[in-house]
């Protein structure tokens, strides 16, 4: 009964020095002081007193029922707190959440569904956690492998086009205007403006341009999870854009010829290579200006 008396008198900033010592020395001090974080910010409507007052005056008279002050503060606590743990569970589950994988880093992580996911560098993924096992769905920018588990319709968005799959392992990259799609393991239909179609395991198709390529594969994963870039008819724009991104570096090229395509391995682990390789299938000469400034001219 004291401990109500002191929370009704705290919550009412009607407390001596000793009495607050003393309640904030109580075991569930805690509880209470994080009921009353959540509640100061929440704001009360107005309400019409003289209205309210006619209302009293024409009903029937009864006994009046006392209810202490501390109970009345009690109820409106808790019940607040409930409100506070209902709103906390909706922003959990019903926000999306957002996997990121920084310029030089990748970033692996597991789904509701324990489906594996790894962005590679420069990439991010939003999903809603909220009846995910209903609806397996996720908005991808950049590139990620899947490992998805066994389930319902897996469902991979970008902004150039969509992959779905029961339960299989692939690999999907979405940069500017460039899509490609590979598949490790069972089948994914990939859906690209208006063409639809079917990978299965050792497939992988790119689109560009208005252009399809398709080839295969004897890998079991990407490359870039084993430290090497792997390149398919690519300019060296793009190429030098990945080197960028995978370095965390910044390149400027200096060159006319900019329409050759390259098809090859760079290591993502070592630039000197990388530099040498891309300075001799293209004729340039790679000069460091800075720790993170790379410079291409034409020899």
């Amino acid at each position: 009964m004291k401990e109500n008396h002191l929370l009704a008198k705290w919550l009412n900033d009607d407390l001596t020095e000793d009495e607050l010592a003393e309640f904030q020395a109580s075991p569930d001090f805690k509880k209470y002081q994080k009921i009353k974080n959540y509640t100061q910010y929440l704001e009360v409507g107005d309400f019409d007193e003289d209205a309210m007052l006619s209302n009293i005056l024409q009903q029937e008279k009864t006994t009046p029922k006392v209810i202490p002050l501390y109970k009345t503060l009690m109820f409106r606590a808790a019940a607040i707190f409930v409100l506070a743990l209902g709103v906390a569970f909706s922003v959990k589950n019903f926000v999306p959440e957002t996997e990121t994988a920084s310029f030089g880093e990748t970033n692996t992580f597991l789904l509701p569904d324990n489906s594996e996911v790894v962005l590679n560098s420069g990439s991010e993924i939003n999903y809603k956690k909220w009846n995910w096992d209903n609806k397996r769905r996720l908005e991808l920018e950049g590139e990620a492998y899947f490992k998805v588990s066994k389930g319902r319709r897996f469902e991979v968005q970008t902004n150039l086009g969509k992959v779905a799959v029961l339960g299989t392992q692939f690999n999907v990259k979405a940069r500017k205007n460039r899509f490609d799609v590979t598949c490790y393991e069972g089948r994914v239909k990939v859906n690209y403006a208006n063409i639809q179609l079917i990978l299965i395991h050792g497939q992988s198709v790119t689109f560009e341009n208005g252009k399809q390529y398709k080839t295969s594969i004897n890998s079991s994963k990407p490359e870039w999870m084993d430290n090497q870039i792997l390149f398919n008819k690519e300019n060296i724009k793009t190429l030098l854009d990945e080197v960028q991104r995978q370095y965390n570096i910044t390149i400027v090229l200096n060159a006319k010829d900019t329409t050759s395509l390259f098809t090859g391995k760079l290591p993502d682990n070592d630039l000197d290579t990388a530099l040498q390789i891309i300075s001799t299938t293209y004729h340039l000469q790679a000069r460091k200006v800075s720790g993170n400034k790379i410079i291409f001219d034409e020899k």
